[in-house]
């Protein structure tokens, strides 16, 4: 699932245990640590394995769920407020790893498709439009985000750890049309390509990306970078080490921790008070943490500090700004949907 690294490679993170004020973090309710003045909140409960989150245009949220394995029984399940028990609205899912609403429509990203669901009468979607198809073996659907032009991006991840991909999609970012034409490679040789996001009021689209497991004292962290069209990151022959392999290969924005599954990613500018500031929240599935990048506009794009965020998830996944200016973060593990203000 979004988890690419683990579910390929078996990677070797462990859920980090809660230890109230390490790394400057205090506790901030919830049984969440977290910067001084922030408050944790539960907002729903029952929804485990969350990978994905989307906000409709009423303000609901929406949670797609996707177990560690493909077993054809994810679901996409709809919270109407605080509080409310999650209801099941599309059954029958293959690892849905990406939401997003646009005109009307409920974008899924899954196993080897993409589809757009409409028409929700309360209880459920009356259309199912299959926007894109994809082989097989092309690797994991991750996240989309509709860019400036009104074509939509998505991260595929490859669909292996360190072998070199026969597929043109797989190891890479794409975008298509909303009605499904035009598909195209915008960046190709990333290795996995999680979460997307875009800076506000900009055409900068931000990227998590896991990296390798397969190489002992040489495994690289898990980055957060710039991703563009015409981008080339070499997968699997550069890993950020450096040499002829990473000749031309952009430089992350800010590296992670090494097999951390890094998964979804949330830009704040200022919604979480002057502590946080202008951040790209991360969350690393395998080592139970959410990070923040703190983001700096440099003449050549941005320079980030990776800071501690949250602490007392066990597997944070699934990361949204919420239209009224909140963070939620799903913990994967408990089925809980925290809300950060």
């Amino acid at each position: 699932m979004v988890l690419a690294t683990c579910l390929l490679a078996a990677c070797g993170g462990s859920s980090a245990a809660r230890d109230p004020g390490a790394n400057g973090l205090v506790p901030i309710g919830a049984g969440l640590d977290g910067p001084a003045g922030l408050s944790a909140t539960v907002y729903a409960r029952g929804l485990p394995q969350a990978a994905a989150f989307a906000f409709d245009p009423q303000g609901r949220l929406w949670v797609a769920t996707a177990a560690y394995s493909d077993d054809g029984k994810d679901g996409l399940y709809l919270v109407t407020r605080v509080n409310a028990k999650p209801i099941e609205v599309v059954p029958g899912l293959h690892t849905p790893l990406g939401l997003l609403w646009y005109q009307g429509a409920l974008y899924v990203s899954s196993n080897d498709r993409v589809d757009a669901f409409s028409g929700f009468n309360g209880t459920a979607f009356t259309t199912r439009r299959t926007v894109v198809t994809f082989p097989a073996d092309v690797g994991e659907n991750n996240t989309m985000v509709l860019a400036p032009d009104g074509r939509i991006w998505m991260g595929i991840s490859a669909p292996c750890d360190h072998c070199v991909p026969s597929l043109p999609w797989s190891a890479a970012v794409v975008s298509f049309l909303p009605s499904g034409g035009g598909l195209q490679v915008e960046a190709s040789g990333i290795r996995a390509p999680v979460g997307l996001a875009y800076y506000p009021g900009t055409d900068d689209l931000f990227m998590s990306v896991n990296q390798r497991d397969d190489l002992g004292n040489n495994t690289p962290g898990d980055f957060l970078a710039i991703v563009q069209s015409g981008q080339a990151w070499h997968f699997p022959s550069c890993y950020e080490q450096g040499g002829a392999a990473c000749t031309g290969v952009p430089r992350p924005v800010a590296v992670l921790d090494k097999h951390a599954a890094v998964s979804d990613v949330a830009i704040v500018t200022g919604q979480l008070g002057t502590a946080v500031g202008t951040s790209a929240i991360v969350a690393e599935w395998a080592v139970g943490k959410v990070q923040r990048v703190a983001l700096t506009k440099t003449t050549t794009g941005y320079a980030g500090t990776v800071q501690p965020f949250l602490t007392g998830i066990k597997n944070p996944v699934a990361v949204v700004l919420g239209p009224d200016g909140a963070l939620f973060v799903a913990d994967w593990t408990t089925g809980i949907v925290y809300r950060i203000t």
